[in-house]
């Protein structure tokens, strides 16, 4: 587990994102990708994390919730695939078959908010990154669910 961290403004949740992605460039991916789970209420910093992970690994474009579309798919190289879906608007499990979400790249990295809404649909989380308002800023802390999510989190503390 990494945390809890204090996180005082949206620049220190984009300065998370961006230590994360140093790791990410440095982690060789299995097959099956890499799925984060981004946990906490509205306004809690889920989409500004994905947004700076995405501008540390070089997207320069603009970065927003998928809330409605529900999935927003960036491509960064032939390699290097983040697919961050929004699941806040699931009314039932079964959307993420509706959806097509299952013939997506396996060897993306998913990054899902509200992924408990999609139910066992989703792939299981490699890693929990949770975050929630603390006083005036928020707090985040990364735990690992799989040897991929565990190994993940030792090449970043090192």
């Amino acid at each position: 587990m990494i945390g809890p961290i204090f996180l005082v403004d949206e620049s220190a949740t984009l300065n998370l994102a961006c230590q994360f992605s140093g790791c990410l460039k440095k982690f060789r991916l299995p097959e099956s990708g890499l799925t984060v789970d981004l946990n906490g209420d509205l306004g809690a910093g889920k989409t500004s994390f994905v947004r700076g992970l995405l501008h540390s690994l070089g997207f320069s474009g603009s970065v927003k919730s998928p809330t409605y579309s529900l999935l927003e798919e960036y491509r960064l190289s032939a390699d290097l695939i983040i697919q961050h879906f929004d699941l806040y608007r699931f009314s039932t499990p079964e959307e993420w078959i509706d959806a097509g979400f299952d013939d997506l790249a396996p060897h993306a990295i998913r990054l899902i908010e509200w992924a408990d809404k999609g139910g066992d649909y989703p792939p299981p989380p490699d890693i929990d990154l949770n975050l929630y308002v603390e006083n005036t800023g928020r707090m985040a802390c990364f735990s690992a669910h799989t040897a991929t999510g565990e190994d993940f989190l030792s090449l970043w503390q090192t």
